[in-house]
């Protein structure tokens, strides 16, 4: 009988904890065009394994957003390069369990497979480590990574720029978009208490993050507005963007940031879509719903992680993405198709 794989945790933190102690030499990456929670997580990790005297490297595959930059500071990241992975015994890899999330990455972590532990929140992922922990219940991966910092023994008391609170709470804050989703619960906010009592400052996060856009992102949203039309009876929000209004604007993938929130403010809409392509035959989805409030009836309620592994793509219930190799007009049909049916 064919065994079927399980994306569930087979370690515990207290076992990850043990294993970091017993590295020497530890390499830390995420999927590929990082979001808060995946540079948060990373940078928390890096710094916390730094302060216990041992080598720690993290390995993006960019873009990245020119906002996350900004709170990086000089921690030393390696971005579009390959490490020398015979130099690392242990690989921890988070925010993500996905072969297709890690593309840029499979040749280097393939060999590794025994030396990755994967520390994920999402619910699908791929047989891509020797160990794993999973915790679906969690707002961000950065939450997993206070506890772990807990098991380790690390100091969470100092909030400064550039500390490990901050690391995670970026990762927070930015997952629960700023604490307005419906992932924000109780475990969210009392984390989120906590790293604020270390003095993190929010408001300096928020402003980088959140509010340094160019004007480029006004046309941005402009564009994005005016592709605006309406599907499941007006409940959902579908927009789309092209090559040619990329260009037009000199604009890019990473100004989009946060823009598919755009409708959500409408009452009716309960879900909402942005089909984004940047080059011709590479398009990107970004889907987002609202969370129940015991209103409103269980069909209003829309899993998009769902709707997205239609399209062979995933995430959580109210944020989630996919990519398709198609052009727009293309993939503008499929979604719109998909939305009535539903």
């Amino acid at each position: 009988m064919t065994n079927v794989f399980s994306y569930t945790s087979n370690t515990t933190l207290s076992e990850v904890a043990a294993r970091i102690r017993d590295a020497e030499a530890v390499l830390i990456t995420t999927h590929a065009k990082p979001d808060g929670d995946a540079v948060g997580s990373s940078l928390a990790l890096r710094r916390a394994i730094d302060a216990m005297g041992k080598k720690a490297v993290v390995a993006l595959a960019g873009p990245i957003e020119y906002t996350l930059k900004t709170v990086m500071g000089d921690d030393p990241v390696l971005v579009d390069s390959a490490p020398d992975s015979d130099a690392f015994d242990l690989v921890l890899v988070v925010d993500t369990g996905s072969w297709n999330q890690l593309a840029p990455m499979r040749e280097w972590l393939e060999p590794m497979t025994d030396e990755i532990i994967v520390i994920d929140h999402h619910a699908r992922g791929d047989d891509l480590a020797a160990n794993r922990f999973i915790d679906t219940t969690a707002a961000s991966t950065t939450i997993i990574l206070v506890d772990l910092m807990d098991a380790l023994g690390v100091d969470l008391t100092d909030g400064s720029i550039g500390s490990i609170p901050e690391a995670l709470f970026i990762g927070l804050a930015t997952d629960t978009g700023w604490f307005r989703h419906g992932n924000a619960d109780a475990r969210a906010f009392a984390t989120a208490a906590r790293l604020l009592r270390a003095g993190v400052n929010k408001n300096r996060l928020y402003q980088a993050l959140e509010e340094s856009y160019s004007p480029t992102r006004l046309a941005l949203e402009s564009k994005v507005l005016n592709s605006l039309e309406f599907a499941r009876n007006g409940s959902a929000a579908l927009m789309s963007l092209g090559p040619s209004d990329f260009s037009e604007i000199g604009a890019s993938m990473e100004d989009l940031t946060g823009v598919v929130n755009l409708p959500m403010s409408v009452s009716a809409i309960r879900v909402s879509v942005l089909i984004a392509q940047a080059e011709p035959g590479l398009t990107k989805l970004s889907f987002r719903s609202k969370p129940g409030t015991g209103v409103e009836t269980d069909e209003d309620v829309v899993d998009v992680n769902l709707l997205a592994q239609r399209f062979d793509g995933g995430g959580h219930k109210h944020a989630a993405g996919a990519r398709l190799r198609i052009d727009l007009p293309q993939a503008i049909e499929m979604v719109r198709e998909a939305l009535n049916a539903i």
